[in-house]
């Protein structure tokens, strides 16, 4: 096999290994690594080796590649489109890449790069946008650079522009903006802003991320604050319609995640009913993230098993009321409960009366994981009276269960 010079230039090109026969000789942490990604192009693995690591292990257990636990044999690469040679046996590696040049497989050495016929490049992905860098024989500086390209795709600092024909559908996103810190919307959403050119925002979406678009983007109040104003579900429906018609690229930002209390799914089946596809992208929900924020667990072992979420947006003793509030009061875990402020008294009375201890810990969260938030501590008896004279507002998430005091003493 012909030595490669250490200035030779590699060709970059994307392997489609989907269907295509892949062999692995070894299974330590190099296999570890690569694995899951020749899994994901879909390749036909074989994997070649006496023994592996627990997570290869497990992976194989899936089912999801053949496993012979064996050492390499002379032919092993037969019908093989791609080869990593990753064992601890410098002589084993020797000969299956003097297989692979014998067969003409494209083999990678883990042990010798300067041996192989192809190199692994540093590579991310960021939606759609596939980044592969090769720096000769400098892996670290491949991976720097590499993060670097990536982290400018998330952030938008260096979006990657999609392309639509002239007068085409543009596209809708359902973006989850998480409990109200930006920092907590997921890479994802983030990326979806930065290619936007409209906004439908929530007032409980996390609104410090509008300062950051460009003057291009055209941001629409949706308005929907509780006891004021408010813009028509079909309002914002059509709007979203309308824009996307035009060709634009549409994010629909709410607070939380878009399903939880959110009528995200009401927003997707109104484009769907236009023929107008929409990508939901989930938020971290303020059922987990606001007390988590607040040094409570919602689950927390010996003390709750579960934790259930319930709006409270609708009275208990209104006829419109879904809820069970009987059965409610039976469970033994943590309650959490949403858009409850105003009714706050009722449902604690409620509680009360269907058998939850009156002493039960209640924790009422303020504009949880920003820069305003405030917690107040309370039991069931105490909490309709304690929201009133602290003068809680919306939007605050309550915690009634005793998993309320098993973190550090809240500071006052």
């Amino acid at each position: 096999m012909a030595p490669h010079a250490p200035s030779e230039t590699a060709y970059p090109v994307g392997l489609r290994l989907s269907g295509r026969r892949v062999v692995v000789l070894g299974a330590g942490q190099v296999a570890q690594r690569r694995l899951p990604a020749l899994l994901a192009a879909g390749a036909d693995v074989l994997l070649i080796s006496p023994s592996a690591t627990p997570s290869v292990e497990a992976l194989a257990g899936t089912g999801a590649f053949r496993w012979e636990r064996r050492r390499y044999q002379g032919g092993d690469l037969d019908g093989a489109w791609y080869a990593l040679i990753s064992t601890d046996d410098p002589a084993a590696n020797e000969a299956a890449s003097a297989e692979a040049e014998a067969r003409r497989v494209w083999a990678v050495r883990s042990d010798d790069a300067e041996a192989a016929t192809a190199w692994t490049p540093a590579t991310g992905r960021s939606e759609g946008v596939t980044v592969a860098v090769l720096t000769g024989q400098d892996p670290r500086r491949s991976a720097a650079v590499r993060d670097a390209v990536v982290e400018g795709l998330r952030d938008g600092s260096l979006a990657a522009p999609r392309y639509r024909a002239s007068g085409g559908t543009g596209s809708v996103a359902l973006v989850g903006g998480g409990p109200g810190d930006p920092d907590l919307i997921t890479v994802r959403g983030r990326r979806l802003l930065a290619e936007a050119d409209v906004v439908i925002a929530d007032r409980l979406g996390p609104r410090d991320l509008l300062d950051e678009l460009p003057p291009h983007v055209e941001v629409i109040d949706a308005a929907k604050i509780p006891y004021g104003r408010f813009m028509a579900q079909e309002v914002i429906n059509n709007a979203l319609v309308e824009h996307a018609r035009a060709g634009k690229n549409v994010v629909r930002l709410k607070g939380g995640d878009p399903y939880v209390f959110g009528r995200g799914m009401e927003e997707v089946q109104a484009l769907a009913d236009e023929g107008i596809p929409c990508t939901v992208v989930p938020g971290i929900s303020s059922t987990i993230s606001v007390p988590a924020a607040a040094g409570i667990p919602v689950t927390h072992r010996g003390v709750a098993h579960e934790f259930t979420v319930v709006s409270g947006h609708v009275a208990p003793d209104d006829e419109r009321s879904l809820v069970d509030w009987a059965a409610v009061a039976k469970l033994r875990g943590t309650l959490v409960l949403l858009m409850s402020v105003e009714n706050i008294g009722a449902i604690a009375a409620t509680l009360i009366r269907h058998g939850r201890p009156a002493g039960t810990p209640v924790a009422v969260i303020q504009e949880g994981t920003t820069a305003a938030q405030r917690r107040v501590d309370a039991t069931l008896a105490t909490a309709g009276e304690r929201v009133a004279a602290e003068g809680i507002r919306p939007p605050a998430v309550i915690v009634v269960g005793d998993v309320v005091t098993v973190g550090p003493e809240p500071r006052s």
